[in-house]
């Protein structure tokens, strides 16, 4: 038997420096306590742009107004197999929070040695691994 996919819209969140926005999963999720980029579930029907729109509205008060799409990748966790549709977001405006109580961190780095950060997600580290490769 296969596993069902969970589809997840993921962005990579940039400033204007290049540096990008980590979050920190809350008490109460797989995880709680890993650093992840933010996103979340594609609900039925929606694009992977509209649920990230969505899923950063929620969780961190700002608005997207434009992303592009930069990948996507598969993870199987034990509580999940995930698909991540990966968007940069570099045209959005509001200061984000945590709205669902979770921790914000800015990096610069995308040499993960040199990530103050830890624990990562296991994904993340991929996105990270990608971010480096292609120069973004």
């Amino acid at each position: 038997m296969t596993r069902p996919i969970t589809e997840v819209a993921v962005g990579i969140i940039l400033r204007e420096n290049n540096d990008y926005l980590l979050a920190n999963r809350p008490i109460g999720k797989p995880y709680a306590g890993y650093w992840e980029f933010p996103g979340g579930k594609i609900e039925q029907g929606e694009s992977p742009h509209q649920a990230l729109v969505r899923e950063l509205e929620e969780e961190l008060g700002i608005q997207v107004h434009q992303s592009h799409a930069f990948g996507v990748i598969e993870h199987d966790y034990p509580h999940a197999y995930v698909r991540l549709h990966l968007h940069l977001v570099k045209d959005w405006t509001g200061v984000p929070s945590g709205l669902e109580n979770q921790e914000l961190n800015w990096q610069a780095s995308r040499v993960l040695t040199n990530c103050a950060l830890s624990p990562l997600l296991p994904a993340t580290i991929s996105i990270i691994e990608m971010m480096q490769n292609q120069g973004v």
